[in-house]
């Protein structure tokens, strides 16, 4: 079908007036006066009168326009002209005279339940209950059905019929007057689902959405079933009876018919055979056989004019029903009390870590009181597979839970703001920040690939995909646009904008291009919430559970307390610098004195508690580990078995330095000016706790000597003077003129005793007997000469 651009069109008559429209009008106003010019030209009053028509309209049109101008200030004379930010908060100047229409969004529980049906009903009619009067609220029943389209796909489906005609009642009576209910069938919907669907004003449709056999599973008889599914839609008159006819009653044949005279219509059963039989027939295409249940698909639906539109997101759901946007209305959000369990995300994202996070939120499925998961989130991301698999879970969160609640109380960088965003509600400390670089560096690949994850993420939490891909890009250009006639906004890229549309210049002509929002540095508390990424800010964790509906903040999910300690040590880098510093100074003290062990063996600890820290933090792999083990084991040869400064020491030092680098961060090269930041950090630790080596050897020597109770183990220097005396021949100068008395008789030669000394002696030449006086005349070197002292 060729499409005609409205600004194209000409006014045959008139080419004055045709310029004066455009001055005065918009795109639409200008299409449908010319179109009522043509018709009124050709068929009943003739181009004059034609002209006479339409210029009556446009000085009355002139007219309120400058009756409305007289109110504005000539120029832009805003004080936020020229400021993008003011001006994105200030896009709806005359919001207060043209309000922009906001409608519900409420997810349909499949199967429907007694107590789901209840909470649905009891939620539409509050809703009811606060629209204004003379006033309708547009509210969307999204009924997510499952994927794939196989013919087992809905097979779950249990839902009783008297709960779905509960909810079908319900919509069609008059205490919904005020509601406008509009189905959107997201995925394969089958059973008695359908009923409520059936009793909507409007139906909308995903691309891969179909409905089913609504008796799927029913052994009662459908004869009064098919009544009420006729009574139901035709209160409605959204579904052809010959429809209802054949979605109930998988017997009946169903077949879209043309006849003689052009018309289309749906017959079925016994009509459908009186026509074959009339020969009024031109066409049919057959829907569905007798005895094969009716699979409706979107395009049929689409084509039959069933459905309204086909939609891919709550945007787009919201763009077709001429509303700015749709709030998301959680059904369970009042029913029961919240009982939930706690989750901290912290420090790096990591396979291991996000496998045992994984195991612990999985054991809590199985408790019938916990419906709450509250994520405490303080991450410099480091694995964007391991946040996607965490995202998509949180972001549809499996029975018994009714939401995941998310609170960054510190930052949360990189990957590990999907995480955070997945989370509905998410609170942020009011000095936190969302997004912004991380551990890890994304290429805009990586986020290509997972597009289709974030759309998802993106539809269940009803915030912007846009803006979710340009927090992991930062070289995605995001742009705020706002809908010239709704007043919807909407963030998206130029190419979004316009992506599967048929008409890009027409599309472009609807919205208002505002400023960049800017994503590359991250966004503070109050900027993620006023771009719709965060639901609000919260002082502590305990003033975000009771937002969420917790009595208290929730306890910790089951894990080991040992392991959470001492995550939360290995964040504290004044710990990690000491067991590098104690480590480096053990091992010097046993490099001065091998074989004490003592210094050894708190070296090892050291190293060792290093290692299990960076390794439950996520930072440590093998790889680090191998590069420790190594450094240490070459400066290990270098001391004790090849002493020097050679190969071995300065390997290993350098293989040390880089263990420990590594072990600080999860990239290998900086990419990014924050993990330059990182890395430098890691280098001054690596280098400070090598220091300690330097300051093991100094206190080894001068320290240790003087201290009581370690100095023994220091093997403390001999005197040099005393060594020096110690090796030279005897002396015994020093007896000269000293008195004593012989230990031996002296024949002339003998010993005698000098104090507590006994010498080898020789006297003078007389003899002596054992026990006599004698005094020491003169030495020569070893020889000492005595004489006998007379009593």
């Amino acid at each position: 079908m060729k499409s005609t651009k409205r600004e194209s069109l000409v006014f045959p008559s008139d080419n004055v007036l045709t310029h004066m429209l455009n001055q005065a009008m918009s795109r639409e106003i200008m299409y449908t006066f010319l179109t009522c010019q043509r018709a009124l030209s050709r068929r009943f009053l003739g181009p004059m009168a034609g002209c006479c028509f339409l210029a009556m309209i446009l000085v009355a049109s002139m007219a309120s326009a400058q009756t409305a101008g007289d109110d504005k200030p000539k120029g832009d004379s805003s004080p936020n002209s020229g400021n993008p930010a003011a001006q994105a908060a200030d896009a709806t100047p005359n919001a207060a005279a043209n309000p922009v229409k906001v409608g519900q969004l409420v997810d349909v529980s499949i199967p429907i339940t007694s107590q789901s049906a209840a909470a649905l009903v009891d939620r539409l009619k509050a809703i009811a209950d606060s629209t204004a009067s003379g006033q309708r609220t547009t509210v969307v029943l999204r009924f997510r059905g499952d994927d794939g389209g196989t013919e087992d796909a809905a097979e779950s489906d249990e839902t009783v019929f008297e709960d779905a005609l509960r909810v079908a009642r319900a919509l069609t009576s008059t205490e919904l007057r005020q509601v406008r209910v509009v189905a959107w069938v997201d995925g394969v919907v089958a059973g008695h689902t359908v009923l409520p669907i059936l009793a909507s004003d409007l139906l909308l449709v995903s691309p891969g959405a179909e409905l089913v056999n609504a008796s799927q599973g029913e052994r009662a008889d459908l004869t009064t079933i098919t009544i009420v599914y006729e009574k139901i839609a035709a209160q409605r008159g959204l579904f052809p009876a010959a429809v209802v006819q054949s979605l109930v009653d998988p017997s009946i044949e169903l077949a879209r018919v043309s006849k003689a005279g052009g018309q289309q219509s749906f017959a079925a059963g016994s009509e459908l055979q009186q026509l074959r039989q009339s020969g009024e027939l031109v066409s049919e295409d057959i829907y569905s056989t007798a005895g094969v249940p009716l699979r409706l698909s979107s395009k049929q639906l689409r084509d039959a004019r069933i459905a309204a539109s086909v939609v891919q997101s709550a945007d787009q759901a919201a763009e077709r029903l001429d509303l700015a946007k749709l709030e998301s209305s959680d059904v369970n959000q009042a029913s029961g009390e919240a009982v939930g369990v706690l989750l901290e995300v912290t420090g790096s994202i990591a396979t291991s870590r996000t496998r045992r996070w994984q195991s612990n939120l999985d054991s809590t499925l199985g408790k019938q009181d916990i419906n709450t998961w509250m994520i405490s989130i303080d991450s410099i991301g480091g694995n964007l597979d391991d946040s996607a698999t965490l995202a998509s879970w949180f972001a549809t969160p499996p029975q018994p839970l009714r939401s995941v609640v998310g609170y960054v109380r510190g930052e949360a960088r990189g990957d590990s703001a999907l995480i955070a965003i997945a989370c509905k509600p998410l609170l942020m400390k009011p000095d936190s920040r969302l997004g912004g670089p991380g551990a890890e560096t994304i290429s805009p690949d990586a986020v290509l690939r997972y597009d289709e994850l974030i759309e998802q993420v993106a539809s269940a939490t009803n915030r912007p995909a846009a803006l979710i891909r340009g927090l992991l890009d930062p070289e995605l250009v995001v742009y705020r646009y706002e809908h010239v006639r709704t007043g919807r906004i909407r963030y998206a890229t130029e190419d979004d904008l316009v992506s599967g549309v048929e008409d890009p210049e027409a599309e472009r002509a609807k919205w208002q291009q505002g400023p960049r929002v800017e994503l590359a540095d991250g966004l503070t508390a109050a900027e993620a919430v006023s771009l719709g990424l965060a639901d609000g800010e919260s002082e502590s964790l305990e003033a975000a559970s009771r937002k969420a509906g917790l009595a208290a903040t929730p306890p910790p999910v089951a894990d080991r307390g040992l392991v959470r300690l001492v995550e939360r040590l290995g964040r504290n880098q004044t710990l990690s610098f000491l067991l590098l510093f104690v480590g480096f100074a053990a091992l010097s003290a046993e490099a001065n004195a091998p074989g004490l062990s003592v210094p050894g063996f708190i070296a090892l600890v050291c190293f060792g508690l290093f290692f299990w820290i960076k390794f439950l933090s996520g930072t440590a792999e093998w790889l680090e580990l191998v590069a420790l083990v190594l450094g240490l084991t070459c400066i290990a040869i270098e001391l004790f078995v090849v002493p020097g400064f050679g190969v071995f020491g300065i390997g290993g030092l350098a293989l040390t330095v880089l263990g420990v680098v590594l072990m600080s961060q999860t990239f290998v090269v900086p990419q990014s000016v924050y993990q330059l930041n990182l890395f430098s950090r890691g280098v001054w630790l690596a280098l400070g706790g090598a220091a300690g080596m330097a300051g093991g050897f100094v206190a080894m020597r001068f320290l240790l000597p003087h201290v009581p109770i370690l100095n023994g183990l220091v093997m403390e220097a001999p005197d040099e003077l005393a060594i020096s005396e110690a090796e030279k021949l005897g002396d015994f100068s020093y007896l000269l003129g000293q008195h004593g008395h012989a230990t031996t008789p002296l024949r002339p030669a003998g010993k005698a005793r000098f104090g507590d000394e006994i010498v080898p002696v020789i006297s003078d030449g007389t003899s002596a007997p054992v026990g006599a006086p004698v005094r020491v005349l003169s030495v020569q070197a070893t020889k000492v000469v005595v004489e006998i002292v007379e009593s």
